[in-house]
């Protein structure tokens, strides 16, 4: 067996390359970037208006004069237009292009307006409440770098620039693969023997917050079957997440039909609870496996572990590692890593986080994921933790 550190780092070390498409703005969402995004012209692209109000020549402000008259309105959207008698103002609108002959607004907050007369009723008034030309960015300036992730913010700055359509790197395709021949699809009722699929599921489930939308399938317990429903699997495929099969079983098919089709193992078991049997390899053409083990629990915590922060780097998406602090004493009796399930809460006093155990009855108490929100990591080094001690945790709820 292999530490939970030296897993992470062989999994973190296998690269796909994402293939490079164009897709449509609306569909870009949560894609890396795969070309640089320049300003097509000067950011903004006039001196445009900040607030609702008057513009007017600050010279004749400087020289005393308090009390405009107003020459017209000049909205947002409007063509620029000229202020011919520097001594009036105009009513303008946040948005609108700054007339020409003026330098300064000055908010209806700060005026009162009758019978056609502004009057300025401030003495805080410069050249003010104008986003000058080009301030921003210049035309030609590069804005954003290829393989940036697209978020909201950079969708809103491809919409300015014109990139109706985009190129961008392509999601991993992706299968998860069920093995057992005691699951049933999900609208059956089970015999006293079987259970319904639910492993798959959650795994489809977290996937489609990263866009991706994976093929389900499923493989009986037959070495034979097994190896030719891998092979079709594999080869349409990027990545391919198994659920079952790895552990030491008569039944256990996964990791020989792995080997029969060419796929490198780089691991067989950790040294972790739950878990502890996860397989993971690579083949030709980049394909990359993760064959978890198949009880819920310890498909849950490889598949957020592990998986996770690989498809995160791959997808040129930021990482971020949380910490705990433990409610209660714990006892660990293994010498493995113990990832305990936790509800994690906030201290509202210090704004700590703080993981309160949610032990359940082991990595076949799918339910007790319902009461947790988080695996805390129990280094295997220790047996006795202590309240208050921090730990890393592996959170799957917000």
């Amino acid at each position: 067996m292999i530490s939970v550190s030296e897993a992470e780092q062989i999994i973190l070390n296998q690269r796909i390359s994402l293939k490079s498409i164009q897709l449509d703005l609306n569909d870009c969402i949560n894609h890396m970037l795969d070309e640089d995004i320049f300003a097509d012209r000067d950011f903004p692209p006039f001196d445009r208006v900040t607030m609702d109000g008057i513009a007017l020549s600050y010279s004749h402000w400087s020289a005393g004069q308090r009390k405009f008259a107003i020459s017209g309105v000049h909205t947002a959207g409007s063509d620029s237009v000229t202020l011919n008698d520097d001594s009036h103002c105009l009513e303008v609108m946040t948005g609108a292009i700054l007339p020409v002959g003026t330098d300064t607004v000055v908010r209806y907050e700060d005026i009162e307006i009758q019978d056609g007369w502004a009057t300025i009723v401030t003495d805080a008034v410069k050249g003010q409440n104008i986003h000058r030309m080009g301030t921003d960015r210049k035309q030609g300036d590069l804005l954003i770098k290829k393989d940036t992730l697209i978020t909201p913010a950079e969708i809103g700055v491809l919409a300015t620039v014109g990139k109706s359509v985009v190129r961008v790197k392509a999601l991993p395709k992706i299968a998860i693969i069920s093995t057992g021949d005691e699951l049933i699809d999900v609208q059956n009722k089970p015999l006293p023997h079987q259970i319904r699929k639910s492993n798959v599921l959650s795994l489809k489930a977290s996937l489609q917050e990263f866009n991706i939308s994976a093929g389900l399938f499923h493989s009986n317990d037959d070495l034979e079957g097994t190896i030719r429903s891998l092979e079709s699997i594999i080869s349409e495929h990027d990545v391919v997440l198994l659920s079952g099969g790895v552990s030491k079983g008569k039944a256990d098919y996964v990791p020989e039909a792995l080997e029969q089709l060419g796929i490198k193992k780089l691991f067989h078991r950790i040294k972790q609870r739950p878990g502890k049997p996860f397989w993971f390899g690579t083949g030709p053409d980049q394909k990359i496996v993760f064959a978890f083990p198949g009880n819920p629990v310890s498909t849950f915590l490889c598949y957020y572990r592990y998986f996770i922060p690989w498809l995160q780097k791959t997808l040129g998406q930021p990482t971020t590692t949380n910490y705990a602090a433990l409610w209660n004493d714990f006892l660990v009796k293994p010498n493995l890593t113990y990832f305990l399930q936790v509800k994690i809460i906030s201290d509202p006093k210090t704004a700590q986080l703080i993981a309160l155990p949610m032990e359940g009855h082991g990595s076949g108490d799918h339910a007790n994921l319902l009461d947790s929100d988080a695996f805390i990591e129990l280094p295997e080094e220790r047996s006795e933790f202590k309240k208050g001690e921090v730990f890393r945790i592996i959170k799957f709820k917000e």
